[in-house]
C-alpha cells in the first residue's frame, strides 16, 4: 500500500507541475498580445473549486477533478462552451480579435513550454547525475529470458550480438530498438554459434504487451523477499530473508536454472535448503501448477557483481547539448510509437494505458533522479499528444488556424462549436478506453 501511495504522489506532483507549465505557456503569450485571460486553473472545476482567488482580470484556482487544467481565454471557443460571450461583438482584448499569427502562438505556447521544460530537465539530470548504462558486451554470461523472450525464440544464456546486424551499445536499449524500429532479426551467440532469431509481426505484438522480456543473466545468489499470502512458500514456512542454497540437493550456477527447475517440477514436492540466521534449514514445499512457489526474489550482491556499468559525467556546458540531444531522441522514439499504435498487425492499441499504467512507471520508493526523468518524459508525451489535430486539443485549434492563414477564411463559430464537442467526445472515449485497459489488466492480474 505504501508503494502505491508513493507512486500516486509522484504522479500527482509530476502532472501538476506539467499542467501548470503547459497552461502558463498559453497564459504568457495571451498576456503578451494583450488578450484577456479569465481563468487559470490546475485541474478542472465543474460545479465548484477547492481554491480560487482573483488577481486583476484573472481568477486563479485549483479544481477538484485531476484530469488536467485549463486557461479560459476571452473570445475563444474552448471546453467552457461559453456561447453567450461568443454571440456578442468581438472586443479588442478577445482571442478572436487577434491576428492569426498571434492566435497561433497563443495556442502553441503550452506545447512549446512542455518541450522546453523537458529539455531543461534532461540538461539538469545529466549535469547532476550523469548517465549510467550497461554495455551490451559486459553482459558476459548472456541473458535470462522471461516468458515473452522465450516465446519469440530467445534462450537463457544467449549473448546478444546485434539487432538487424547493428550493434546496440546500451543493453537496456536492445528491446526498445527491436520494437520501435520493427526489427526483423536479433543476432545471438548460442553454444559458440552465431544464430539469427527472426522477429515476426506476431512477435512484435507480444513484445509490445510485455514489461519483462530479457535481463542480464545472474548467479544463483538470492534470498526470499515478500512472501505471498496463501502461497506454497507461506504454507511451507518459508520466511523473508531465507537464503537459498540448493533444491533437492542440487545447486545451480544461474538463477534462471533454478526457475526452470521449478517449472519442470510443477505440482511436485521438493526439498529446499536455505540459510536462516546463519543456520542451514531444510524446507519441504510443493511447487504450484504454474511452476512457482510464491515469493519475490531479493538478489544478493554477488549475483550481479560481474556486471560492469559505464558512467558518463557531464560538466555544465557539456550537459546542455547532451540534454537537448537526449530530449530530441526521446521525441523521435515517442513518435515512432504512433506507427505501432495504429498498426493492426502489432495491435499496440491494446496496450494503451491510463493513469494506473502511467503511475506504475514511477518507482515504489521516492527517487528524485527517476522522478525528474519521468517528468521530462511525461512533458514530451503531453506536448506531442496536444499537437494531435483533434478538436479540443491545441493541435486541433492550430489546424484550424493554419487553414485560416492559408485560405484567408476563418471557420465559423458554429463549426468551431461542433468541432469542439466532437473533439471532447473523442478525448473522453480515448480516456475511457485507456483506463478501461488498466482495469482489465488489474482484473486479469488478481483473478
Amino acid at each position: 500500500m505504501e508503494q502505491v501511495l508513493i507512486k500516486a504522489a509522484q504522479l500527482l506532483l509530476s502532472l501538476s507541475i506539467l499542467v501548470v507549465l503547459h497552461e502558463f505557456g498559453h497564459f504568457a503569450f495571451a498576456r503578451l498580445f494583450k488578450t484577456r485571460v479569465e481563468k487559470f486553473y490546475l485541474f478542472f472545476d465543474p460545479w465548484f473549486s477547492l481554491f480560487k482567488t482573483k488577481r486583476g482580470e484573472t481568477e486563479y484556482g485549483i479544481g477538484w477533478l485531476p484530469l488536467g487544467g485549463y486557461v479560459k481565454i476571452s473570445g475563444m471557443i474552448d471546453e467552457s462552451m461559453d456561447k453567450e460571450a461568443m454571440s456578442q461583438e468581438p472586443q479588442p482584448w478577445e482571442f478572436r480579435s487577434k491576428k492569426p499569427y498571434q492566435r497561433l502562438l497563443i495556442m502553441l505556447g503550452g506545447v512549446m513550454m512542455n518541450f522546453i521544460f523537458a529539455f531543461i530537465i534532461y540538461i539538469g539530470v545529466l549535469y547532476a547525475w550523469g548517465t549510467q548504462y550497461l554495455p551490451t558486451e559486459n553482459v558476459k554470461y548472456g541473458i535470462s529470458v522471461h516468458e515473452t523472450g522465450e516465446a519469440i525464440g530467445l534462450q537463457n544464456g544467449d549473448q546478444i550480438l546485434s539487432v538487424d546486424n547493428q550493434y546496440i551499445e546500451d543493453f537496456q536499449k536492445i528491446m526498445p530498438t527491436v520494437i520501435l524500429e520493427g526489427a526483423k532479426t536479433i543476432q545471438v551467440l548460442r553454444d559458440g554459434q552465431k544464430v539469427d532469431v527472426e522477429i515476426s509481426d506476431d512477435d512484435l505484438a507480444l513484445l509490445i504487451k510485455s514489461r519483462q522480456i530479457i535481463s542480464p543473466r545472474l548467479f544463483f545468489a538470492f534470498e526470499a523477499g515478500k512472501i505471498q499470502k496463501g502461497s506454497q512458500a507461506e504454507l511451507a514456512g518459508l520466511q523473508k530473508g531465507d537464503e537459498f542454497k540448493s533444491v533437492n540437493g542440487q545447486t545451480f550456477t544461474y538463477y534462471d536454472q533454478f526457475a526452470q527447475y521449478l517449472k519442470a517440477h510443477a505440482g511436485q514436492s521438493i526439498n529446499l535448503n536455505v540459510l536462516r540466521d546463519g543456520v542451514s534449514k531444510d524446507i519441504q514445499a510443493t511447487v504450484s501448477e504454474e511452476g512457482t512457489l510464491g515469493f519475490s526474489v531479493a538478489f544478493l550482491e554477488e549475483a550481479s557483481s560481474f556486471l560492469e556499468f559505464e558512467t558518463i559525467e557531464y560538466g555544465f556546458f557539456e550537459s546542455i547539448p547532451a540534454g537537448i540531444k537526449r530530449g530530441v531522441n526521446t521525441v523521435k522514439d515517442y513518435l515512432k510509437q504512433f506507427k505501432l499504435i495504429f498498426s493492426p498487425k502489432t495491435k499496440a492499441y491494446e496496450s494503451l494505458g491510463g493513469f494506473i499504467a502511467i503511475g506504475n512507471i514511477f518507482p515504489g520508493a521516492w527517487d528524485w533522479h527517476s522522478f525528474w526523468n519521468m517528468t521530462a518524459f511525461l512533458s514530451i508525451i503531453l506536448a506531442v499528444m496536444n499537437l494531435l489535430p483533434i478538436p479540443a486539443l491545441d493541435g486541433g485549434h492550430v489546424t484550424f488556424l493554419l487553414y485560416e492563414i492559408v485560405s484567408g477564411r476563418k471557420p465559423g463559430d458554429k463549426f468551431m462549436e461542433y468541432a469542439q464537442i466532437t473533439g471532447m467526445i473523442i478525448l473522453l472515449t480515448l480516456v475511457l478506453y485507456a483506463n478501461g485497459n488498466d482495469v482489465v489488466k488489474l482484473i486479469n492480474q488478481y483473478f
